[in-house]
């Protein structure tokens, strides 16, 4: 696969160790929903690394000091139903106070393009650092269009976050979207004919949710 300056690939041996359980079909709905927002958790350290900050005065016990701390309200968390919901209380875990948007797309089964059906976000996202979340970057296609229709609200800070991609996939987004940060846990081999990621780990919403 081409190398892209906006896309980091993790090589962490927590994040192998929980995808492998991941993977694996006899993972129940309550491990895995588990795993899939402690692999995000460990991914957002790294993403949430250049999120806005100030300069506070805070008065210890004993004098009074300088000290970093978030800017409110300047964060955003927009997962892509449903799926990205999954990944919502790993970043949630690490910074409560962030705002939650949600765009819902579909994947048309014979076009296999995104169609998008929902969207509520939050009051101010364009002024915000903007983390779009899909476990799962097969096509790119729904990704992209997701990141497109950001943009056209106003929003010029986002960072997209999944846990398992696809080359191809992955080089549409980034090519797509070159000013988008995009962070993978693990890059998979290539797509089966219904685009499912291979090796994969089946339909992350149908395993989030136990509708499989």
């Amino acid at each position: 696969m081409k190398e892209y300056p906006n896309v980091m690939v993790f090589d962490h041996p927590l994040i192998k160790h929980k995808i492998a359980h991941l993977r694996d079909k006899n993972t129940g709905m309550k491990e895995f929903r588990e795993l899939v927002e402690e692999i995000t958790s460990i991914m957002a350290f790294e993403a949430l690394k250049d999120i806005p900050t100030k300069e506070v005065e805070i008065e210890t016990p004993l004098e009074v000091c300088t000290q970093t701390m978030i800017v409110e309200k300047s964060v955003a968390i927009v997962p892509i139903l449903r799926a990205g919901l999954g990944m919502v209380n790993g970043i949630h875990t690490l910074l409560p106070t962030a705002k939650v948007g949600h765009i819902g797309m579909y994947r048309d089964e014979e076009t296999m393009e995104p169609q998008a059906y929902y969207c509520k976000l939050p009051q101010g996202i364009e002024n915000m650092k903007v983390f779009l979340l899909d476990p799962m970057l097969a096509t790119g296609g729904s990704a992209s269009e997701a990141i497109g229709f950001l943009k056209k609200q106003g929003v010029t800070d986002i960072t997209m976050m999944s846990i398992i991609a696809a080359p191809v996939g992955l080089e549409r987004v980034a090519a797509d979207h070159p000013d988008v940060k995009i962070y993978v846990s693990t890059l998979d081999r290539e797509l089966n004919e219904h685009c499912y990621i291979l090796p994969g780990l089946g339909d992350a919403g149908d395993r989030l949710f136990g509708t499989k």
